[in-house]
């Protein structure tokens, strides 16, 4: 663990041969970094509960705070949300995009994954690279930004200097500038900005 190897993947074309690598580690239960659309992330299977618990302590984060996670797809999405009409409609216009989405959750969701309201903030990245491991996978990832203290990793070389003890594998898809994503409350029929990050919110509310 204490070397965990840098994979340069494609940011655009991610290689087959390399995706499989990847997902390899995240089905035996390891945790790994990998670019998104809105910074370097770490992540995990989210069906698995052990891989779930390195996760958290890797990130030093207290349980009752829970993660988002990464869907293929607005499909995807509704196994692990209830969505109603009105969320459908604003999401179908912002997927795939730098969006995370407050949701109801289902029964499909690990409790760890939801709030105490019974939510969930779910994302469908514009990213080739998770979204190649997401699909590949069959199964959502777990998904937090890779920091060091309050510094956000942003190149492969600081995540495996900070974070690389805990990694199975670090995926290198180039530099990435951090910048969050919006956070969209969905719930009762309306919209509501919880964070402004990258994705515009013009016109949302």
């Amino acid at each position: 663990m204490a070397d965990a190897p840098i994979l340069s993947i494609d940011p655009e074309h991610p290689q087959p041969r390399l995706i499989e690598r990847a997902v390899a580690a995240l089905e035996a239960g390891g945790v790994i970094a990998y670019p998104t659309d809105t910074y370097y992330a770490i992540g995990c299977d989210l069906s698995n509960k052990k891989a779930i618990e390195k996760l958290y302590q890797l990130k030093a984060r207290p349980k009752g705070k829970p993660l988002s996670f990464l869907c293929a797809d607005l499909s995807d999405i509704s196994r692990y949300a209830n969505v109603d009409k009105f969320a459908y409609r604003v999401m179908k216009r912002l997927v795939p995009g730098p969006y995370t989405f407050i949701l109801p959750a289902t029964r499909l969701t690990p409790e760890i994954a939801m709030t105490k309201q019974k939510t969930v903030g779910i994302r469908v990245p514009q990213a080739a690279i998770p979204m190649a491991l997401v699909e590949r996978l069959g199964q959502p990832l777990l998904t937090t930004s890779a920091t060091f203290g309050d510094e956000s990793l942003d190149d492969p070389r600081e995540i495996k200097a900070h974070l690389g003890h805990g990694l199975e594998l670090i995926i290198d898809g180039g530099y990435q500038v951090t910048e969050p994503s919006t956070v969209l409350s969905l719930l009762e029929d309306r919209v509501e900005v919880l964070r402004e990050g990258k994705g515009p919110v013009e016109g949302l509310i």
